[in-house]
């Protein structure tokens, strides 16, 4: 999983800064668009990517193509139903991945099925934002805070079960460390990642 060729890293460049700037991006906008304008005025409510990079999340993602950005503070105190619209405000990053990974995916298949004559280091390009977006979305899927997942786990709990929750989440990225370093990645993500690549490929069908 490991990947430390100079030319793969530089390729997989500007997939992983539109992943995280689009990923927290959306967080942002989806918050003020409830009530919340705590990103708007943090600065968050850009595609700027410099306002979203985490610099060991960009990292991971060069390395192991999972990693993380800045996270969006959101003050779900804004919201008219916190659970439900924090829990929207979660899913919205990691859909907007799956969306410029599907995109991506349909540039390639264009390219392929209409003979287009691209350089190969493009091509590495659009082949990673698909890669890398799906991975980003599936990693901050993760039910261990801080991230997305964890959220969403958390706003499905009762109250009680909410604070026992939230109470581990000091360990949350010793965990993500300790998983890096395991094969669960590569177990449940990776197939995770076979699927959603296949249900593109279906949908692409029908275009």
């Amino acid at each position: 999983m490991f990947n430390f060729n100079l030319l793969s890293i530089v390729a997989a460049l500007p997939a992983i800064i539109i992943a995280m700037a689009m990923h927290e991006f959306a967080h942002a906008k989806v918050a003020d668009m409830l009530g919340d304008d705590t990103p708007r005025r943090m600065g968050r409510l850009t595609m700027n990517p410099f306002a979203h990079i985490d610099l060991l999340g960009m990292l991971m993602l060069l390395l192991l193509h999972f990693g993380w950005a800045k996270p969006v503070v959101i003050n779900p105190a804004n919201f008219r139903n916190k659970k439900r619209d924090d829990t929207l405000v979660s899913l919205a990053g990691p859909a907007a991945n799956i969306i410029i990974a599907f995109i991506s995916a349909f540039v390639l298949f264009f390219i392929n099925n209409h003979n287009i004559d691209v350089s190969s280091g493009l091509y590495s390009v659009i082949s990673l934002m698909v890669i890398i977006n799906i991975n980003f979305a599936l990693f901050n899927l993760i039910p261990i805070p801080p991230l997305d997942g964890a959220h969403i786990v958390s706003n499905m709990l009762s109250p009680y079960w909410q604070m026992k929750y939230w109470q581990w989440a000091r360990y949350g990225f010793l965990m993500l460390i300790l998983l890096i370093y395991t094969p669960f990645l590569t177990w449940v993500l990776i197939p995770l990642q076979q699927m959603i690549l296949g249900l593109f490929a279906m949908i692409l069908q029908f275009v």
